[in-house]
């Protein structure tokens, strides 16, 4: 028995609500089982309980043991002063206020029928489950229901993000240029660089970025010095020597320090997701785009921003992968599966987050953006797709991956619509 699954109960009224007793043999009728309170403090607020004739006003708080309450110290916490009624499964004793009063209490166990029992039972049942605890039952929620609960993982994972890009704002004291670079660095890494070129851009003070974007090679030499790419002693080519020379200089008009900074890595990626590559490009987009936040945000249509994404490493890329060793020829340009990632994980956040730090709200223009965006390709996405979720585009594979990530692997299945409606089907 879980915790959860009573204030899944209790919420949503799943008990025999004719004949309920207290321990004590008091009759109780729920009239209204209160607003759920996910902080501290009681579990439920504002309930309204008529205990033996007696109507109550006040919260609600619920144990699997009577005993909890005293292994939580509520009796000397004056939170819980207004606790009306203790819902339990077990009742082991009674309970008392800080004054002394017993607080009735209800025990569940005797009121829950079998069929939410089993069906509980069978949604945190491992046996014969690869992927997550509902896929033999997922695809049967109802679509409405299911479409909804798509949408809101979607702007509450825009919501998370959005904590993140606060952290950064705060820190960069209100630049939205310097969050901007921050986060484009961060995803310009990908899942293996992501922390390391971070870590560049927490080193780099961006005022110092603004005064090098008109300097191609100058940025390029920064980005590669502090993030260890160009402390090798031998003669790589002419390029590296440039670069390496260039940085020297920088570094000391700069007073540069690349302590902090974590050296990107090269093993595990293709070619094309090298750092050096992926550095070489955004210097590229700092070179060529000027005001790049406003241009950026300003921004409404998909097509507008894939024309300000549209940048390529420099020129000594187009033969080369890493220093000193030539490849064939190919222009190293952002890809448009890259791109669409650089919108989903950095430009549609900053949006939301920039509208919300205003007051305003974006949430139309962000749904018409992301809706023209196609679905990423993830191995998350790939399994819920073999249990005949159709998934439309960007939007919802944001949602599922949501929905993974907070809810499936935390086991947080009665906070989730899906979870909710197979119980309420078998309650």
């Amino acid at each position: 028995m879980r915790e959860d699954l009573l204030h899944f109960i209790w919420k949503y009224k799943k008990l025999q609500l004719e004949d309920l007793f207290t321990a004590r043999r008091e009759p109780i009728r729920i009239i209204f089982p209160g607003t759920h309170n996910h902080l501290s403090g009681p579990d439920f607020f504002n309930s309204k309980i008529e205990i033996d004739g007696q109507l109550w006003a006040g919260n609600v708080e619920i144990h699997l043991k009577s005993s909890d309450w005293f292994a939580h110290h509520h009796e000397q916490d004056s939170n819980y002063d207004n606790v009306i009624l203790h819902v339990v499964w077990e009742d082991d004793g009674n309970i008392f206020h800080r004054d002394g009063s017993t607080i009735p209490t209800l025990e569940l166990k005797n009121y829950i029928s079998k069929d939410l029992l089993n069906g509980y039972q069978r949604l945190f049942d491992q046996d014969k489950k690869s992927f997550i605890n509902c896929e033999n039952d997922i695809v049967g929620v109802d679509g409405f229901i299911l479409e909804n609960w798509k949408e809101r993982l979607f702007f509450e994972r825009l919501e998370s993000k959005s904590e993140f890009i606060f952290k950064l704002l705060k820190e960069s004291q209100n630049d939205w240029e310097q969050v901007l670079f921050k986060m484009l660095l961060k995803n310009f890494g990908l899942k293996i660089n992501g922390q390391a070129f971070l870590s560049l851009a927490t080193a780099l003070d961006f005022t110092i970025v603004r005064k090098l974007s008109a300097d191609r090679k100058a940025l390029e030499s920064v980005f590669f010095g502090m993030s260890h790419l160009l402390s090798g002693d031998t003669v790589v080519d002419d390029y590296y020597v440039q670069l390496k020379r260039e940085y020297d200089y920088q570094k000391n008009k700069f007073d540069l320090h690349d302590s902090g900074v974590q050296k990107p890595e090269f093993f595990r990626l293709r070619p094309p997701n090298f750092p050096t590559i992926r550095l070489s490009q955004l210097a590229g987009l700092y070179f060529e785009k000027q005001n790049l936040f406003s241009s950026l945000i300003n921004a409404r249509q998909l097509s507008e921003i894939y024309e300000i994404l549209n940048v390529s490493a420099s020129e000594y890329w187009n033969e080369h992968f890493t220093f000193g060793k030539t490849s064939k020829k190919s222009v190293k340009k952002l890809t448009k599966k890259l791109i669409d990632l650089l919108i989903i994980n950095t430009l549609l956040p900053i949006k939301f987050s920039h509208a919300k730090y205003l007051g305003k709200e974006v949430n139309e223009e962000v749904l018409k953006i992301v809706s023209k965006i196609k679905i990423e390709d993830n191995s998350v996405i790939s399994n819920f797709e073999k249990l005949n979720i159709n998934l439309k585009g960007a939007k919802e594979s944001q949602a599922m991956l949501q929905l993974y990530n907070e809810y499936c692997i935390k086991n947080r299945c009665l906070q989730c619509a899906v979870g909710a409606y197979l119980l309420n089907r078998n309650g």
